[in-house]
């Protein structure tokens, strides 16, 4: 069955208070000519994915944000390799048959999007690696670091066997773990000046401190960070990759 002519893209989340994949994409299709749109569907619980789905017929594909990266797979028909060995969906595509049913399967553009962002800052110092967070993104980055060779470690309010507390990041821990993720929302806009509770002070020009927030552009993660040394980056040029793959999953 060929795609309706005017097609539909969007993002489902809670709280969507940041649209940079709306604008994105809708400036894309604006540039090249294409007719299509993206919508921000902000839903308060993933029961109500089918409702968007079914009330929007030229709906092609969703990207997938917080919280519902987990949450979101029991809906998939099917899942791509990738997605299913990471345990998170931030990529639907939207399969209708001639008949008009529905399939649904699930992908993970994070993971490469994070790897091909983060890879030029590899060195032999940063072979390790403290994920801060256990949500769906960091399913994601720990795939990726695993991928590049680096060994990672989850730090967790409420850890899990082999995850680390906040009050375990002992001197010697923040020594030999010179990558750093957020993965969390702290510091994410509206609430702009918090950050994970971690011990800046024994940062070093050693480490790389990620921070995948991208609103703002310099969180208070990364200006603390900073402030000692470190390296700092935030997560704008993994959403361009990540948003350019999903374009891809949506198109092949």
């Amino acid at each position: 069955m060929s795609l309706p002519r005017h097609r539909v893209y969007g993002l489902i989340g809670f709280p969507l208070t940041h649209s940079f994949s709306m604008n994105y994409f809708n400036n894309m299709f604006e540039s090249e000519n294409i007719d299509a749109e993206y919508v921000n569907f902000e839903i308060p619980e993933i029961g109500d994915l089918m409702e968007v789905i079914s009330e929007n017929p030229n709906l092609s594909g969703l990207n997938v944000t917080i919280p519902y990266k987990e949450q979101v797979i029991p809906y998939m028909s099917e899942m791509d390799s990738e997605a299913a060995q990471i345990g998170a969906v931030n990529v639907i595509k939207i399969i209708r048959d001639k008949n008009g049913d529905i399939r649904l399967k699930g992908y993970n553009s994070d993971a490469m999007g994070f790897q091909n962002s983060i890879a030029p800052l590899i060195n032999p110092k940063r072979n390790r690696a403290l994920i801060l967070g256990t949500g769906g993104a960091s399913k994601a980055i720990n795939r990726a670091l695993i991928n590049l060779g680096v060994e990672p470690v989850f730090v967790s309010r409420t850890p899990a066997e082999g995850q680390l507390s906040y009050a375990k990041l002992t001197p010697e821990v923040m020594e030999s773990h010179r990558i750093i993720v957020n993965c969390t929302p702290l510091g994410m806009y509206p609430n702009v000046d918090r950050c994970p509770d971690i011990p800046y002070d024994l940062l070093t020009p050693d480490h790389l401190c990620y921070d995948l927030i991208y609103n703002p552009d310099v969180t208070t993660f990364m200006k603390k960070s900073r402030a000692y040394g470190a390296e700092v980056k935030n997560g704008l040029e993994m959403l361009l990759l990540q948003a350019f793959e999903s374009w891809n999953i949506w198109n092949m």
